[in-house]
């Protein structure tokens, strides 16, 4: 087995630099693919991370990340020639992924069209898993069989390059692969249904039609993000927590928020945000500090609006390492917070969502139609964001307060749109390729005053919030 692995990497080997060497007087009309693989990493990998592909071929799709390390890997020393003199800028590196000679960590580990070119993908994903941390993502594609012929075909006409493609391997495959190299998926797609440039037909057929059904069983190329498994350790209990209470006509729920809230890791903060209350709650907040001068406490003013506003006015002047959101109506239980900060600290989640929809609800908890609306919706970012979401505007939400920032430092690309705050951060979460994971808690029924969602109202901005996550998330 051993000697017959060498005889087809040494192969490979004279096929790429044979390659390499035609590579300038290739047919231009197979670029359009490459291109359009390269917008859909640019989408999923921020500039400015420690990056390294393999199989780096002339290393333009890693030049396009804009890293602030690059790495290049490919065992074609010509296709390599190819690469300094394009991108002097980026570090390359001959070698065998089979063999790894490199012990650094990295953001982002890509493996772009490589794994149908390798002869064994389980010890590659085992060698991979030596430069990841717990926070590194492993993003990659591969050819679906469904194109091997009109494979063949195009280049038979010279209009892709030429390969040795010996791996038709489906999704499951290769999630079964991750998975024996201690790798989970977080979310995996499809994209490519016109792999040949025509104005305005690419851009509809690729955008479009390959993300909806039936049409994404015959796209050209999926896509797979996974990360490293958690590892069953104990929970770090040193870790310091921020509880952001978003207040509005909430002045009655004020005692019990002091009372109930657990303590959390070495430190639990509360941090509330008035907003424009037409009761005294900024009294009451001011009241219960003075009386629980244990506590370690914030008070903020809001001076925009929406719930939003406040929470990300909360976030930015919170001190804990984990940020919590804590809705004053007490709606959801305080007393459940812990798991969240369990789920979060044992890698299990780096995002935690709520869901109030799988235990039964107390009977005034939530209306009918309401339930009808949070049932839709769940299906719609279900789908829109790649991974399950049951609640999308359940208000407790936990996430680091590192990811919180790169969230923020990225929040050009979608703009302060949401007036919930919820979508935010999903869809930054999502940006951000983070594993969402969903705590399932008990909703009741509000003890104090009125719910400030306007069920029509607001029903409306959630599906403008679903038209915008179709534009700047599915149909990138």
């Amino acid at each position: 087995m051993k000697k017959t692995a060498t005889v087809y990497q040494q192969t490979r080997r004279k096929h790429w630099d044979g390659v390499a060497r035609e590579i300038d007087s290739m047919n231009s009309w197979g670029n359009y693919y490459h291109k359009r693989i390269a917008h859909v990493y640019k989408f999923l990998v921020a500039p400015g991370q420690r990056v390294i592909e393999f199989g780096c071929s002339t290393g333009d799709l890693l030049a396009d990340l804009k890293p602030a390390l690059g790495v290049g890997v490919d065992f074609s020393k010509e296709m390599l020639r190819h690469a300094y003199q394009r991108h002097p800028e980026l570090n390359f590196i001959q070698c065998d992924i089979h063999d790894l000679c490199i012990n650094n960590t990295f953001d982002v580990i890509i493996l772009s069209d490589l794994v149908n070119d390798l002869w064994d993908v389980q010890t590659v994903f085992r060698q991979i898993s030596r430069l990841s941390s717990n926070s590194t993502r492993i993003i990659l594609n591969t050819y679906s069989r469904v194109w091997e012929l009109p494979l063949k075909l195009a280049q038979r006409l010279e209009i892709r390059r030429p390969t040795l493609t010996q791996n038709w391997l489906t999704i499951q495959d290769i999630t079964g692969l991750l998975d024996l190299a201690d790798f989970e998926v977080i979310r995996h797609w499809g994209e490519v249904l016109w792999p040949l440039h025509l104005p305005l037909v690419s851009s509809f057929f690729n955008r479009i039609v390959a993300k909806i059904w039936p049409f994404h069983y015959f796209i050209l190329t999926n896509f797979i993000i996974a990360r490293r498994r958690p590892n069953s350790l104990p929970i770090n209990r040193n870790t310091s927590v921020s509880v952001i209470v978003p207040a509005r006509n909430e002045a009655g729920n004020i005692d019990n928020i002091f009372i109930r809230v657990p303590k959390m890791g070495r430190r639990t903060e509360l941090v509330f945000v008035e907003g424009h209350s037409e009761d005294n709650t900024y009294e009451a907040i001011e009241k219960g500090m003075l009386e629980h001068p244990e506590q370690s406490c914030k008070l903020f003013r809001q001076s925009g609006t929406g719930k939003g506003d406040a929470v990300r006015l909360g976030f930015d002047r919170a001190s804990g390492e984990i940020l919590m959101i804590l809705d004053a109506d007490l709606t959801v239980s305080p007393e459940v917070l812990p798991r969240f900060y369990d789920t979060l600290c044992s890698g299990k989640g780096e995002f935690v969502n709520g869901v109030r929809l799988v235990y039964p609800m107390e009977e005034e908890a939530m209306r009918y139609l309401n339930l009808l609306g949070n049932k839709f919706f769940s299906l719609a970012f279900s789908w829109l964001l790649g991974q399950p979401i049951k609640d999308t505007l359940c208000g407790t939400k936990v996430l680091w307060k590192s990811d919180y920032e790169k969230i923020a430092k990225n929040r050009a690309y979608f703009g302060e749109f949401d007036p919930f705050g919820d979508f935010d951060l999903l869809f930054g979460a999502t940006k951000l390729n983070l594993k969402i994971m969903e705590v399932p808690i008990r909703y009741g029924e509000r003890k104090y005053g009125d719910t400030n969602i306007q069920r029509w109202k607001h029903g409306l901005l959630l599906l403008q919030m679903v038209m915008f996550a179709l534009r700047r998330i599915k149909f990138v």
